[in-house]
């Protein structure tokens, strides 16, 4: 039998039995659905003059393509291409075309398939933040981004089971090279947890690490790992209607090994986007399809996701607002959207808010409800985004942890039989009595409803006696604990030496340069 390595920490539930406080209630691992229809807030009328609106776009003012080999490949499939200017224009056809290849639903297998992500139709799956530079707690204060947070906040997306996959770096580790730190990340993912990751896409190199570590995570070849995809990204586009040189390669190099993409227009309305929501859902929706229509060039039957964050500025101030009642609408008609193309739809919630604190809640359930009822299948940025994406927050992550749970548990279908109308229940308690000695009760009691993890709900004197501990000082405590209780997943010794080998060879190649 092959070695396996040694869990590095190994204070799980079993060891802390007899010490300290019992482990966090949390819901079991499960696939996650939505059973109810999908909320229509747009008309079919509606979602069909956003279609010819976007078709306009594409067909009469173009987008511009800062790579030559994406120039190329439009060129090629009989795009109108200006060199000059760079801007490229397809028409309709094309796109009712190229749509024709792409994929309704798939899936990406880390490498512990109990954890694969299922993308499209009812599913919905949640991510851990992605991307701030900087990470924040309660007890250190704000701070650079670092690998010791990278690796912690890492082990916590392990530790919860309703943290389906891992965002693209939880935070930046800026203490190490730009150029390489994607492979120390990477590693921290694929041996810090078995779960499924989003790979940087600046550009072929960071995606292609991503690719090849995963494929030697799983024992895979590329070529195998083309059709088994295990890994997705982001592309952003540089709204208005641009894509950079390094988010075209880098979307060519995932859809050219089969992974999956999401092409996500960063439509903020009134500064790059039009000010109204029907506007800026014109705009998103060229752009995401202009994207999608690059992944079927490259390799038609590509996985890849309709991508929505269109969310407002601050008008006095010009600084984006999430979580607003125009961010929760355009979550919403953006799952139309991405039904509409037969896509798997990509979403996010979102805060603006600079601390855990009421604001980030409600700023972030106020999203997270458009996104379930936009039938949102990846959610991305789901736990600890904080200051608008700049920080990644300790405390922040529980109590999204706990909003996302209390989602998972609405989402749980009301079961109505024979056993759960409890008409006996109903006539052996005399009027006026209570049913908490009643059988039906007692048989029921333990697991009748969601235990929460974060709330607290002792009257006024008993939670002052316990200490008189709010949200997020209690938050505090909750991220301490699940990183006592934490369990390194078990990984092959050879397979860890390989994707060792692999980091250390790839820095020696990358140097000083680009990778």
């Amino acid at each position: 039998m092959p070695r396996m390595t040694e869990p590095r920490r190994k204070r799980g539930a079993e060891r802390t039995s007899n010490r300290g406080p019992a482990a966090i209630p949390q819901l079991p691992l499960r696939r996650v659905t939505n059973p109810y229809p999908p909320m229509a807030m747009l008309s079919a009328d509606q979602i069909e003059a956003i279609h010819q609106a976007s078709m306009h776009i594409l067909e009469n003012f173009g987008i511009e393509v800062m790579s030559p080999r994406a120039l190329s490949l439009f060129e090629k499939a009989g795009a109108a291409v200006d060199p000059a200017s760079a801007n490229v224009r397809i028409d309709r056809g094309m796109i009712e075309e190229v749509l024709k290849t792409t994929r309704s639903n798939y899936t990406l297998t880390p490498r512990n398939p109990a954890h694969t992500v299922h993308l499209g139709g009812n599913t919905v799956n949640f991510t851990l933040v992605a991307g701030p530079p900087n990470v924040h707690d309660m007890e250190r204060g704000r701070r650079a981004g670092n690998l010791r947070d990278y690796s912690d906040l890492t082990r916590l997306a392990q530790h919860f089971n309703c943290i389906h996959m891992l965002g693209n770096q939880v935070c930046a580790p800026v203490e190490l090279p730009a150029n390489s730190r994607h492979l120390d990340t990477y590693l921290a993912n694929l041996t810090l947890t078995d779960k499924s990751f989003h790979v940087s896409a600046i550009g072929r190199g960071r995606a292609l690490d991503g690719i090849e570590m995963m494929a030697i995570s799983r024992g895979l070849t590329l070529d195998q790992m083309r059709e088994d995809p295990g890994v997705t990204t982001i592309i952003s586009v540089n709204s208005p209607r641009r894509f950079d040189e390094m988010m075209a390669e880098g979307l060519m190099t995932m859809a050219e090994f089969g992974q999956s993409v999401a092409v996500t227009p960063f439509t903020l309305m009134g500064a790059m986007s039009p000010v109204t929501l029907a506007g800026a859902l014109a705009q998103q929706n060229a752009e995401a399809l202009f994207g999608v229509v690059l992944t079927q060039l490259v390799r038609p039957g590509a996985p890849v996701m309709y991508g929505a964050f269109t969310s407002n500025v601050d008008m006095k101030s010009g600084a984006p607002a999430f979580g607003t009642p125009e961010n929760t609408k355009a979550n919403i008609a953006s799952g139309q959207l991405a039904r509409r193309y037969n896509l798997p739809y990509r979403t996010t919630p979102g805060s603006a808010s600079n601390a855990a604190d009421a604001q980030g809640a409600y700023e972030t359930l106020m999203a997270l409800w458009g996104a379930v009822l936009g039938h949102g299948n990846l959610v991305y940025h789901a736990a600890g985004w904080q200051e608008g994406g700049l920080t990644a927050s300790f405390e922040k992550f529980i109590i999204d942890v706990e909003m996302i749970q209390h989602m998972m548990e609405f989402l749980r279908p009301i079961e109505v039989n024979e056993a759960e109308l409890a008409v006996e229940a109903l006539g052996a308690v005399p009027t006026g009595g209570h049913f908490f000695g009643e059988p039906h009760t007692l048989e029921r009691y333990a697991t009748a409803f969601y235990q929460p993890m974060l709330s607290n709900w002792q009257n006024y004197e008993a939670w002052q006696e316990a200490g008189g501990l709010d949200t997020t000082a209690r938050a505090t405590r909750l991220w301490k604990k699940a990183l006592e209780d934490y369990v390194e997943p078990v990984m092959d010794i050879a397979v860890r030496e390989a994707l060792e080998a692999y980091v250390i060879k790839r820095k020696e190649a990358i140097g000083q340069g680009e990778p």
